[in-house]
C-alpha cells in the first residue's frame, strides 16, 4: 500500500527505537516529519493503543490516520510502500539472519541500554536531568524538577521488568563487552553487519548504540575503551542518506566471514537462552523467569512481547525453503542460536 509523505513520526532522542527508525528513513530517503514526544506539537496527535516510541501516523484500510508502533513490522511495511535502497537483503537466508540479529539488538541489547541508564548512579543522574528537557527547555529548574524525579523513579521501578537487577547485572555488562568485541572484529571485515550496505539489523544495533556509546556515561566509557571503531561507526550511521548501495553489496550468505558467526555466537550465548526460558515461563504461567545464561544465574519477570518475538522468528524460519534453511543451519551450527529452532 502506497503511503503519503512526508511520514509523521513521534519520538525522542533518548529512545533507541526512534533513532533506529529515523536513521532508516534517512538512509532510504523517505521524507518524514519528526515530532518530539511531550512537545506542544504532539498533543493533538492520535494516541496509540500501547504508547511506544516511535509512533507513526499512517492510514488504515479505511484511510483513517491511526497511531502505529513497533519498529520491526514498520520497516517491512515501508519496504512494501517505498521502492529502492532496501534495508532487507534479497537472499532469503541473509534476510532471516537480518531478522534474528535485529531481534537481538531490539530485545537483548536494549536490556544493556536500560540497565546501564537506570542501574548506575552517574547514568541515572544524567538521564533524569536531561531527558525531560528534550521536550521542554523553556521552563525553570524548579518547574522541571518534579518531572525529573518522577521519570527517574518510574524507570528505576521498571528495571525488574526489563531484567536488570543485582543478580543479572554481571551477565548484562559482560554481554555488552562481548558484543563490542565481536562487532569490532566484524567491522574490520565489512562496513555493515551483512555487507557493504546497511540492513535492518544495522539500524537496530545503531539505535541501541546511540544511547550506549554516545549518551549514557558508564557504557560510553566502556564502548570507547573497547572499540573506538564502534564509536565512529555509530556516529556515521546516524545519516547514511549519501551512501549509494550496490545491488551486490550484500555478503554471500554461504561464504560469510567467521566474524559474522562471532556475532551470532553472542546472540546464541545470551539472547537465545533467555528467549527459551522466557517462553517456558510464559507457558507455565510462572511469575519469574529463572534460568542460567552464560553460566550465571538469571531471574526476571516474564516478558510476553518477547514470547511473541520467539514465535515470529520460528515462523520466519519455517517459511524458508530447503536451500535457504540449509544455509542458515550451517551458519547457526555451534553458535547456540540453533537451539531456537530445534
Amino acid at each position: 500500500m502506497t503511503l503519503p509523505t512526508p511520514l509523521k513520526m513521534m519520538g525522542a532522542p533518548g529512545s533507541p527505537y526512534s533513532r533506529k527508525m529515523r536513521a532508516l528513513l534517512r538512509y532510504r530517503r523517505i521524507p518524514y516529519l519528526f515530532v518530539l514526544q511531550n512537545s506542544a506539537e504532539a498533543r493533538e496527535l492520535p494516541r496509540a493503543r500501547v504508547p511506544l516510541l516511535p509512533t507513526f501516523y499512517l492510514p488504515d484500510d479505511s484511510g483513517e490516520i491511526v497511531a502505529v508502533t513497533d519498529s520491526t513490522p514498520l520497516i517491512r511495511r515501508f519496504e512494501d510502500a517505498f521502492v529502492g535502497r532496501s534495508a532487507i537483503p534479497s537472499d532469503p537466508a541473509l534476510a532471516f539472519l537480518d531478522e534474528l540479529i535485529e531481534d537481538y539488538a531490539d530485545e537483548w541489547l536494549t536490556k544493556c541500554m536500560f540497565h546501564y541508564r537506570w542501574y548506575h548512579a552517574a547514568d541515572v543522574d544524567k538521564a533524569s536531568r536531561v531527558l525531560p528537557h528534550w521536550a521542554r527547555v523553556d521552563v525553570s529548574d524548579a518547574e522541571i524538577a518534579p518531572l525529573q524525579k518522577m521519570i527517574a523513579e518510574r524507570q528505576i521501578e521498571r528495571l525488574w521488568v526489563v531484567g536488570s537487577n543485582d543478580t543479572t547485572a554481571p551477565v548484562i555488562e559482560e554481554s555488552y563487552v562481548r558484543f563490542l568485541r565481536a562487532f569490532d572484529a566484524h567491522l574490520q571485515q565489512t562496513r555493515f553487519v551483512l555487507g557493504a550496505r546497511p540492513a535492518a539489523c544495522d539500524f537496530a544495533i545503531f539505535g541501541q548504540l546511540t544511547q550506549l556509546a554516545l549518551f549514557d556515561p558508564s557504557p560510553a566509557a566502556v564502548t570507547l575503551a573497547e572499540s573506538a571503531r564502534v564509536c565512529a561507526w555509530t556516529d556515521a550511521a546516524e545519516d547514511l542518506s549519501g551512501l549509494e548501495p550496490e545491488d551486490d553489496g550484500w555478503l554471500p550468505a554461504a561464504a560469510a566471514p567467521d566474524t559474522l558467526r562471532g556475532i551470532l555466537a553472542e546472540v546464541g550465548r545470551h539472547h537465545a537462552p533467555f528467549l527459551l526460558a522466557n517462553a517456558a515461563a510464559l507457558e507455565r504461567g510462572a511469575e519469574r523467569v529463572e534460568t542460567e545464561i552464560a553460566g550465571r544465574p538469571w531471574v526476571q519477570k516474564p516478558f510476553p512481547y518477547q514470547g511473541k518475538c520467539l514465535r515470529w522468528l520460528r515462523e520466519s524460519h519455517a517459511r524458508l525453503d530447503a536451500s535457504a534453511r540449509s544455509t542458515v543451519s550451517d551458519l547457526l551450527a555451534g553458535t547456540g542460536c540453533e537451539s531456537l529452532f530445534s
